[in-house]
């Protein structure tokens, strides 16, 4: 099986719909089980029994079975005095293993279920249809917070902003609520209703009754804009979207236009390497990032042959929903001194987790191995890209139907002409 590396977004930024899931995570590999460094701990209250791979814990076989005898006690007890019985064995190794990741205060190390880990693979394999609002979001904080709407989605026509918190689901107070849990309480089929109290900055919290529906998301659209400027906007990496910007350049240069608009805003992030083909679209070569690792030692990735678009001027459109993989492509453009950047800084995601499959189809987990750098050695991750021109756009904008941010950028390539 090909490693895969994946690049999503801003904190776990995870798509609101009905069994798709986006894990938000800068890079990541897949690997097999049989790959897997993995070793399972079974049997009762003083048996530890290992698989073929070795513990990289330190310490003796007895010195981890010490370690377990309070682990084992607790399991004992599950299953002697709980009042629901029998339980549910499988339920509570997952649970267990979660409750580990968790102790290491990292959000973006993660167990995922075999239905959470499906559906995070399905939904990177380019254009997909799935049923539900069509938001990323981050359910690592105290509310699960919109990070932002999908293109034509039930959120973005119910004017969901990035920021956004859902404190209540069908009038249910949602304070101190698993955000995973949330998440799922938001999910369901197409044609069904689903009442939102949203906490905006500003507002007093408001309700908004919002219809699922099915949702294709797409990975790029394109167009010619006046003024002979083309435009593109992705909307995810998929493992698709190098050779659908490819193609879609081709076509366009063809027009030979003054300038060329690349439109990341509310774009969650993605695959790596479809990061680094999009990059390799505008640079033709140089390192485009680092992987940093806890020993500071720093991977670099390098741009990639064959970029169509490497001299025509450029302009990136970011947001505060665009994150992970669409940071690092922004960043390298800045860093690189490729382009200018317009609107308003970037969300902040930069650590790197791998997930790795675990055996028994028991899902997989995701951790935290490194940090991601621009090519200038700038680290993002809670602090985002800041533009070179910062355009705020206004709910007034948004009523109007402007987008000065767009406007803002057109100006900018004029400029560069």
């Amino acid at each position: 099986m090909k490693a895969r590396y994946i690049i999503f977004g801003a904190i776990i930024a995870i798509i609101l719909l009905a069994g798709a899931f986006s894990s938000g995570f800068i890079t990541a590999r897949v690997i097999s089980p049989e790959q897997a460094n993995v070793s399972a701990i079974t049997g009762g209250i003083s048996a530890i029994q290992q698989d073929d791979a070795t513990p990289s814990t330190a310490g003796t076989s007895q010195d981890l079975k010490d370690l377990f005898v309070p682990f084992w006690q607790a399991w004992d007890l599950v299953h002697e005095q709980f009042v629901q019985q029998p339980v549910d064995n499988e339920i509570l190794m997952r649970g267990a293993i979660r409750g580990m990741l968790d102790a290491l205060d990292d959000p973006h190390t993660t167990y995922l279920d075999p239905e959470e880990y499906t559906a995070l693979n399905t939904s990177l394999q380019g254009e997909e249809t799935y049923e539900g609002i069509g938001a990323w979001v981050d359910p690592s904080g105290d509310y699960l917070t919109i990070i932002s709407p999908m293109p034509g989605s039930p959120a973005e026509k119910a004017d969901l902003h990035t920021g956004d918190k859902i404190i209540a689901i069908d009038g249910e107070d949602m304070t101190g609520v698993d955000g995973e849990l949330v998440r799922k309480k938001v999910l369901g089929p197409a044609g069904s209703t689903v009442q939102l109290t949203i906490a905006r900055e500003g507002l007093e919290p408001f309700d908004v009754d919002i219809v699922r529906d099915s949702i294709t998301v797409p990975s790029i659209e394109s167009r010619m804009l006046e003024d002979n400027i083309g435009y593109v906007r992705l909307f995810i990496f998929s493992d698709t979207v190098g050779d659908e910007l490819h193609d879609v350049l081709k076509e366009m240069l063809a027009q030979n236009p003054d300038g060329l608009i690349l439109d990341l805003r509310n774009n969650g992030g993605g695959y790596l390497d479809s990061a680094v083909d999009v990059i390799s679209e505008f640079v033709d070569e140089g390192v485009v990032m680092y992987e940093e690792y806890g020993d500071g030692a720093r991977k670099p990735l390098k741009a990639r042959n064959g970029g169509l678009a490497t001299e025509i001027p450029l302009v990136v459109l970011v947001n505060e929903g665009s994150a992970s993989a669409s940071e690092i492509v922004a960043g390298a453009i800045q860093d690189m001194q490729r382009g200018e950047l317009v609107g308003m800084t970037s969300f902040g995601k930069g650590s790197v987790q791998m997930p790795s499959t675990l055996k028994n189809d028991q899902g997989a987990v995701r951790i935290t191995i490194a940090r991601w750098l621009t090519p200038n050695g700038r680290t993002i991750h809670g602090v985002g890209l800041t533009p070179d021109y910062e355009v705020p756009v206004t709910d007034d904008d948004i009523s109007a139907d402007r987008d000065p941010q767009l406007d803002k950028a057109i100006e900018v390539l004029k400029s560069l002409k």
